[in-house]
């Protein structure tokens, strides 16, 4: 005999959303790149940004994004040969793109504070998500009362 479900079960088991995720604009995305802080009612979607799985993918955008200026004022504006401008432009991306990586997890973890969060919430919610995924690798061996979790 069937269990009745609710409406919000079925459309979960369908891959209906029944919540909208709001987004940043695209001029919004661009100031948040460049460090702005977003509207309180986003501060779901900065966390969910800085935690999702290609987090550190997505901090790496943002920073070639603060860095686009500066090449291109490099590779257009300076008089010097052009293979000097594009060295120089790579050079300074490569190193920029190093910089930003180094200090990632603090970057997030202001962004994150920023929007309204207790610091560490970013680096809490990516630890858990960490286990969860370590307990499911784990799951198909401990099925039917199978070993422990002690």
């Amino acid at each position: 005999m069937p269990i009745a479900d609710t409406a919000g079960a079925q459309a979960y088991r369908r891959g209906v959303r029944t919540q909208q995720r709001r987004r940043p604009a695209p001029w919004q995305w661009v100031w948040y790149a460049f460090g702005g802080r977003l509207p309180r009612e986003l501060a779901p979607w900065v966390l969910a940004d800085t935690t999702a799985r290609t987090w550190w993918l997505r901090h790496l955008a943002r920073a070639f994004v603060q860095m686009l200026p500066l090449v291109l004022v490099c590779l257009l504006a300076v008089p010097v040969p052009f293979a000097y401008r594009v060295s120089a432009a790579l050079g300074g991306l490569v190193i920029g793109m190093l910089f930003s990586a180094a200090f990632m997890t603090e970057a997030t973890e202001h962004r994150v504070a920023k929007a309204g969060y207790p610091a560490g919430t970013a680096a809490d919610v990516r630890e858990e998500r960490a286990e969860r995924d370590r307990l499911e690798r784990r799951s198909p061996y401990r099925q039917g009362g199978a070993g422990s979790f002690d």
